[in-house]
């Protein structure tokens, strides 16, 4: 059996000679910006790129899917250096960002070192991410990239912090969406449909399906003791309309009857399910068994008909 040698490029640059010409353009594009999205498990839509900050530019502005938390992306094909550090925490001073990213080829242990201190210096809302970015190819292969994750948030130790002073239900959701991430991410193969995201004490988690105009979210209602599953659209009455035209079939692709809610703005199309969180703790994973099955019909659902 012949095998192929793997070869590290070390010249970014032969790839990408300019930083916002080319490095930021190619991030920009969806499957670039997705393996990012991928890599830091925050699902990442783009806004605009070279971003004004007053007199400068930021490389990529970007929300996360979902929380709409402002993200920043900063890049750098050379090793970290303090011109560098100073201009992100400046970004994101000026675009009031609470996910800055810092993509560089090499990180030196200084500046390693200050982004850990800000991520223990901050509070839950707000993370740093320094992240290496490599060229690999075998034997004469297509270069392909691959990002390693040099710094990133202590979530487990901010988390910690923001349950304190939190009531008793936001630390029940808070809870509930820990479990759902173990068991549906670690326990069931559920990652091969969907990124997971960061729980949140809050009675919703929104899941991205790869498009602005809509996401699926994850619901629970303590008071009425109800589970949901929903299509949520943000703010397109006709593609709402579109899916009604079609409501037999998406409900029988969904195998049951479902809600659909209009509003003002945001569209609704909701599965929902009689579930009590509060009391009946050994019932999660059963609930947990139901958000996957039916996020997973959903996104086909949106797939079949979105056309």
């Amino acid at each position: 059996m012949q095998l192929g040698k793997i070869e590290k490029i070390d010249d970014l640059r032969c790839i990408w000679p300019h930083e916002a010409y080319d490095f930021s353009q190619w991030l920009a594009q969806d499957e670039n910006l997705q393996l990012l999205s991928d890599t830091i498990g925050i699902d990442i839509v783009l806004e605009e790129i070279e971003s004004s900050v007053g007199d400068f530019n930021v490389d990529l502005y970007a929300y996360e899917e979902g929380t709409k938390r402002k993200i920043i992306i900063e890049n750098q094909l050379e090793n970290t250096d303090h011109n560098h550090l100073g201009k992100i925490i400046t970004y994101a001073s000026g675009k009031e960002a609470e996910v800055i990213i810092w993509i560089v080829k090499r990180a030196r242990d200084e500046h390693k070192n200050a982004i850990e201190w800000l991520n223990q210096h901050t509070d839950e809302n707000i993370g740093f991410f320094l992240l290496e970015i490599e060229l690999w190819k075998i034997d004469d292969s297509i270069p392909a990239p691959k990002f390693n994750i040099v710094e990133r948030p202590n979530d487990w130790a901010k988390t910690m912090k923001a349950v304190e002073g939190l009531s008793d239900i936001k630390k029940l959701q808070l809870e509930f969406w820990q479990a759902f991430n173990q068991y549906a991410f670690e326990e069931k193969d559920f990652g091969k449909y969907f990124s997971k995201r960061k729980p949140q004490a809050q009675h919703w988690y929104d899941m991205s399906v790869g498009s602005s105009a809509y996401h699926l979210g994850l619901t629970t209602n303590t008071q009425k003791n109800l589970l949901g599953v929903e299509i949520y659209i943000n703010d397109d009455k006709e593609l709402f309309e579109h899916f009604k035209t079609r409501k037999v079939e998406i409900e029988n692709d969904a195998g049951t009857p479902l809600e659909w809610k209009e509003a003002s703005k945001a569209c609704r199309i909701l599965a929902v399910k009689n579930g009590n969180i509060k009391d009946d703790e050994s019932a999660w994973n059963q609930y947990f068994d139901w958000y996957c099955e039916m996020t997973i019909k959903f996104k086909e659902i949106i797939k079949k008909y979105n056309n």
